[in-house]
């Protein structure tokens, strides 16, 4: 029986807090809402979450999975968040996704695998366990959160759908559905819908990478990313491409979403990296949320979000300066 020992990261399941400590911290409250997306704090309004409510998970906790860092409140997570498809403000996901319905819920599989077709979600994620993991979430603009997710390694699934040799690069897409997502029918959006994300191969069976179809031991509010998600903590947030209703395995890197918006912003590869700044931001430090401007939160943003032990070796050789 292979024992594998915790990375230094680690913590023991006992030391993780409860839901019930943060959902009732009243400094949330605290502070001013900002003028600006970037500076703004979380407004916690009433979110809807799609599904009549979010459902209990049977899972097991995977404490070499954690970290000692706090969680971010649920009402946090689930009120303040990017999903475009629903509108460009951080609240507009926590409004306007309701209406979207996720069950049932189908993916199709195709390109360089043996194993291709379209697989409802249970029979995507069968036979495995689902496991509670607390990852770090670092987004772009500069705010990050700590989250327990509850899903499936990534690795497993990929390895039950046999991708072939010519199969370098695993290409997701999120779900077009312009009648049920506002903001895929705006006038005014920049991105060329579906929204499309990807991955090396060597990336995707990394240990850490992670599909979640849940948060806080409960199903994904639709907002963030019902009822399938990816995970990969080491990246920035836009990576971990939501509501995935598309997985290809390919020869050839694909173009991904940002990428196509703004190649000199958003690279492929968008690693957490303080040494490499946005060209209109500085990525040294992040706001820890919940913040606001009388308690902004400052932290000092660190490689790969912290993850360098596990996924450093993935980039070794590369200049991530050029490969952002």
């Amino acid at each position: 029986m292979l024992i594998k020992s915790p990375p230094s990261w680690a913590i023991s399941e006992s030391d993780v807090t409860p839901e019930s400590v943060y959902l009732n911290r009243r400094k949330f409250m605290a502070g001013t809402v900002a003028a600006t997306a970037a500076m703004a704090m979380p407004v916690l309004g009433r979110a809807s979450e799609g599904r009549t409510a979010s459902q209990p998970l049977n899972y097991a906790k995977a404490a070499e999975y954690s970290t000692e860092e706090e969680l971010t409140p649920y009402k946090a997570v689930t009120s303040y968040n990017n999903f475009y498809e629903f509108g460009t403000s951080k609240e507009d996901p926590a409004r306007y996704a309701g209406g979207m319905s996720v069950d049932p819920w189908s993916v199709i599989v195709e390109g360089e695998c043996e194993k291709a077709g379209t697989y409802a979600l249970e029979d995507l994620l069968s036979p495995r366990q689902y496991q509670e993991r607390i990852y770090r979430l670092r987004c772009v603009e500069a705010w990050s959160m700590v989250i327990p997710w509850v899903g499936v390694p990534l690795a497993d699934v990929i390895a039950r759908l046999k991708p072939r040799s010519k199969a370098k690069y695993v290409y997701f897409e999120t779900l077009h559905d312009p009648e049920q997502m506002r903001g895929q029918r705006s006038l005014f959006s920049v991105i060329d819908w579906p929204y499309r994300e990807g991955l090396r191969m060597d990336e995707a069976m990394n240990e850490l990478a992670f599909l979640a179809i849940g948060l806080y031991g409960k199903t994904l509010p639709n907002q963030n990313g019902a009822p399938i998600r990816l995970v990969v903590p080491w990246k920035y947030g836009f990576k971990s491409i939501k509501s995935i209703v598309r997985i290809r395995f390919v020869e050839e890197r694909p173009k991904t979403s940002w990428e196509m918006i703004a190649p000199e912003e958003y690279g492929f590869f968008a690693n957490v990296n303080p040494e490499v700044d946005h060209p209109r931001w500085s990525q040294k430090r992040e706001r820890r949320l919940p913040s606001g401007l009388l308690s902004p939160n400052w932290i000092k943003t660190v490689k790969f979000n912290g993850y360098g032990e596990q996924v450093a070796g993935l980039y070794k050789g590369m200049d991530l300066a050029r490969h952002y």
